[in-house]
């Protein structure tokens, strides 16, 4: 039976891609196993999936002073004898790594046992962790066109991120039924990420009572931003944070309201869903939102509205804008050759192996 190891941590973002890719690795015979951080996002994912987990030492690259400089170079080389010993024992026939600072041995360790690598880089420009790991990598996978000008010709692929089947197979009467709204209005759903966003957040209630003239709302505003005061709104409906029925709320969604993060937004662009990006703030951030959304506003996928000029006059008449242009949006998301990432990555994977 071939082998794979899978790599990623620290976010969602680093593990999601990984567990789209395990359906089908598992329809084509691959043993699976997955090596993370001891106690990371990614061990509880991993292990709700049903895939063997075996964690490592890990430490953080910091491009600023801070005390755990001195000692995390420690931990990373901890890692990488842990890392060394584990695919020693496993002999994997290739490595699959999406990111994050715990598949910085991982990578490493295979290099060095001349084990085949495929990284896959979501944001516009490689984040330090994947920076590190690119000389190591066979094949370096991105999502934008831009990407490609930061990557060694001879191992970059623009591929797109690998997408869960199963947020592409919501019912649009399901979703509605659940957030008990009707056919009538348009549903706009707004999701700012597993934590929301306090601005966004604000923007969108601010405008409450004129968007529900013409829209119907749903709003996932992250843990602890739930608004009281407009419990029982007529055609407004909020969450905290939504699982299983994400995907029929996707699926009653005519517009998207999204942060930009790469993830999320490849999510946006297979779902074919009309959307107004607000990504955070260069200020909050290395600034990889503000350029994922860049690139697809070129691209003509999206409607960019940078954090700087939201306030409910902009975000109103970004919603307008968008309908009013809704089918260039549409037919050019539907050109969009980046919807099928797993099975170009899973051939690519399958080819690599073969040659190994």
């Amino acid at each position: 039976m071939k082998k794979i190891i899978l790599t990623g941590g620290g976010t969602a973002g680093h593990v999601t891609p990984n567990l789209a890719l395990i359906p089908s690795l598992k329809e084509k015979n691959y043993e699976i196993r997955y090596i993370g951080s001891y106690q990371g996002i990614e061990r509880k994912l991993i292990e709700n999936a049903q895939i063997p987990y075996s964690g490592i030492s890990t430490g953080k690259f910091r491009r600023y002073f801070d005390i755990k400089n001195f000692t995390d170079p420690f931990r990373v080389l901890k890692g990488f004898g842990e890392a060394l010993k584990l695919i020693k024992s496993y002999k994997p026939d290739i490595v699959f790594s999406k990111g994050g600072f715990v598949a910085v041995p991982v990578v490493l360790a295979a290099k060095h046992l001349k084990i085949p690598v495929i990284i896959h880089e979501s944001d516009m420009t490689p984040g330090l962790a994947n920076r590190i790991c690119i000389p190591a990598a066979t094949r370096v996978c991105c999502n934008f066109p831009e990407t490609l000008n930061y990557l060694p010709k001879n191992k970059a692929i623009l591929t797109g991120s690998p997408i869960r089947k199963e947020l592409l197979e919501g019912d649009r009467m399901t979703g509605l039924k659940y957030a008990r709204l009707n056919e009538n209005k348009p549903v706009i759903l707004i999701i700012g990420g597993s934590l929301g966003s306090v601005t966004v957040n604000n923007a969108i209630r601010g405008i409450l009572p004129k968007l529900l003239n013409n829209y119907q709302i749903i709003h996932i505003c992250g843990k602890g931003n739930l608004d009281e005061s407009l419990a029982g709104v007529h055609g407004y409906v909020q969450y905290e944070y939504v699982d299983a029925p994400l995907k029929h709320l996707f699926a009653a969604a005519d517009l998207m309201i999204s942060r930009a993060g790469a993830n999320a937004i490849c999510e946006i662009l297979a779902l074919r869903k009309l959307n107004i990006l607000i990504p955070l703030s260069a200020a909050a951030s290395r600034g990889d939102q503000i350029l994922n959304a860049r690139s697809f506003s070129k691209q003509g996928f999206s409607y960019l509205l940078e954090e700087e000029s939201l306030n409910g006059d902009t975000l109103l008449q970004a919603i307008t804008d968008t309908f009013a242009n809704r089918q260039s949006y549409l037919s050019k998301m539907e050109s969009s050759e980046l919807h099928d990432a797993v099975n170009t990555i899973i051939e690519m994977i399958e080819n690599l192996v073969s040659k190994n």
